[in-house]
């Protein structure tokens, strides 16, 4: 078990991070923070919690409600001020690694985790369906700051792969994740706190195997307990084809980050479409790279929950 709480010993600043934003942020005490370290049902589990806070979620300031404070490339002062004025209960995302976020034992933390494989896969979609005033915009920023932006999206998936699967964004990390950031570092450093009483760890497997039973954990967690019949209710109104459908309301400036607005941004939201295209030799890659975790969070990582409640009876 790691002793004390957890501490800022790193910043992270990227064309895509910047980790001392949230040195500005001024907590309340309840906030509630979705983590992961991207393409691992971020947008879902915000969607789920919104809905266990709102009966409609019309009621929230859907430009405000999670924003992604540590994205460097855009504008923090008008999101910092407008969450100042929120009166509800505040939701935030964040995709920093433990090591860079400051830490606040009031506020409920909830992590989502999917298997490498899959977040790659998703990341491909991701990366690659930038709208050109998206990549402008990014460049820009990037440059503003004094960074080096992301390299144009390559055609073939598997030159794709090479680069994020043996390289690193950061010096500190482990060679995988380029050119955005490592997801075994941030898992490694969420996991060894994960004894804390407010951070809850969720699998994408898990809400995609019974999504009524995960929003009720959910719910249990931050106390909006609201009985099995609201939780078989959300989770109808949060099916992927139901996100899809709802996708200007839950993020509406996808039409101007990605080719085909939404739908692009909330993809399949399905697993395994690694097999098949991902080579034996790519496979033995990935191998590789989880090596860089303990047995226990990797096996989590591939599996899900049932990995994750051995891991707690054994601290």
């Amino acid at each position: 078990m790691t002793v004390g709480l957890p501490v800022v010993s790193r910043t992270y600043v990227s064309w895509c991070l910047d980790s001392t934003r949230w040195q500005r942020f001024a907590p309340r005490g309840d906030e509630i923070v979705v983590t992961t370290p991207y393409k691992s049902g971020t947008t879902w589990m915000i969607h789920i919690v919104g809905h266990l806070l709102f009966n409609d979620l019309r009621q929230r300031e859907h430009s405000t409600f999670g924003r992604w404070i540590d994205a460097n490339f855009q504008p923090v002062d008008g999101d910092l001020a407008a969450l100042e004025q929120m009166p509800h209960r505040r939701v935030m995302k964040t995709h920093l690694a433990l090591d860079a976020l400051p830490y606040d034992h009031r506020l409920r933390y909830i992590y989502v985790g999917r298997d490498l494989r899959d977040i790659f896969m998703s990341l491909w979609n991701h990366h690659t369906n930038y709208t050109p005033e998206m990549w402008a915009k990014m460049s820009d920023r990037a440059r503003d700051v004094g960074v080096a932006m992301a390299p144009p999206p390559p055609d073939d998936i598997h030159r794709f792969w090479h680069d994020w699967i043996t390289r690193s964004q950061f010096e500190w990390e482990p060679p995988e994740g380029y050119p955005y950031w490592s997801t075994l570092h941030h898992l490694r450093t969420w996991w060894e706190y994960r004894h804390l009483p407010n951070i809850l760890f969720v699998h994408f497997n898990d809400l995609l195997a019974d999504l009524p039973r995960e929003i009720a954990r959910v719910a249990s967690f931050l106390g909006l307990e609201r009985g099995a019949d609201r939780y078989a209710e959300i989770a109808s109104l949060s099916s992927i084809s139901a996100m899809r459908r709802d996708g200007d309301l839950i993020n509406p400036g996808a039409h101007f980050a990605f080719r085909g607005g939404p739908t692009t941004f909330i993809n399949r939201g399905t697993n395994g479409r690694w097999r098949g295209v991902l080579t034996d030799r790519e496979l033995a890659q990935y191998d590789w790279a989880m090596r860089h975790l303990p047995g226990d969070a990797a096996a989590w990582l591939e599996t899900g929950q049932a990995a994750a409640r051995e891991a707690e009876w054994s601290i």
